[in-house]
């Protein structure tokens, strides 16, 4: 296409689409979910899943929204960037707490598990509305933000109720749920992998259950 700038011709090259980085973005995701949520069922652990949460689905994550960017895909860069930054913010607590006295001095007792829960319920509302709009993304899509939906309220219940003097049974129920988010995300992922590779689907991802079906992000097509 060209255009004309004052008295000479400029010609404008529409770039060529990134790679979908959307299976990336869910197989930090899955993965991430997984060591934490296996130590909140109590089978993995502890501070194992930190250093993954900062690079895998902290920093993987976050640079698979920015490409989403790239592909004027609104959904998946701000669905992948938000929950990037949800992983580097959860890691970095976690390791102000060990080597600042300061920070877990802020941080003791009950206001730890009690700032936990507030910090889970943000992005619990965060994950609500994302999650009535992945019902014009695939079925597998929204099941992920389903199954994260749950895992997100009974880990939100299970911290206020051990800031209470409660005991860990809604954590570890949290857990587990989040065991089948992290399969759910895992699946969705390979769907990306397999299917992008193929010249017809492989894995199935069901259709959207409202609008239309995206490979499993929905992405605006080029002029």
């Amino acid at each position: 296409m060209a255009v004309f700038a004052q008295d000479r011709p400029v010609t404008l090259v529409e770039g060529v689409p990134a790679a979908d980085p959307a299976p990336l973005g869910l197989a930090a995701f899955a993965l991430t979910t997984f060591l934490l949520s296996g130590h909140n069922a109590s089978f993995i652990p502890d501070a194992v899943w930190v250093g993954p949460a900062l690079f895998y689905g902290g920093l993987s994550q976050l640079l698979a929204g920015m490409w989403e960017f790239r592909n004027r895909n609104v959904f998946g860069a701000t669905a992948f960037s938000t929950y990037g930054g949800f992983w580097m913010g959860l890691g970095i607590i976690v390791v102000l707490a060990d080597v600042s006295k300061g920070f877990a001095a802020g941080l003791a007792g009950a206001n730890l598990t009690n700032g936990l829960a507030w910090f889970l319920l943000a992005f619990a509302i965060f994950n609500t509305y994302m999650l009535l709009h992945s019902m014009r993304v695939s079925t597998a899509v929204f099941f992920v933000f389903l199954t994260l939906e749950i895992t997100e309220i009974l880990l939100v219940i299970g911290f206020f109720n051990l800031s209470h003097g409660g005991t860990a049974w809604w954590l570890h129920a949290g857990g587990w749920a989040g065991i089948v988010t992290a399969a759910v995300a895992w699946y969705t992922s390979a769907a990306g992998v397999v299917n992008g590779m193929s010249p017809v689907p492989v894995m199935p991802v069901g259709a959207a259950p409202i609008g239309r079906i995206g490979s499993p992000m929905p992405r605006r097509a080029e002029a």
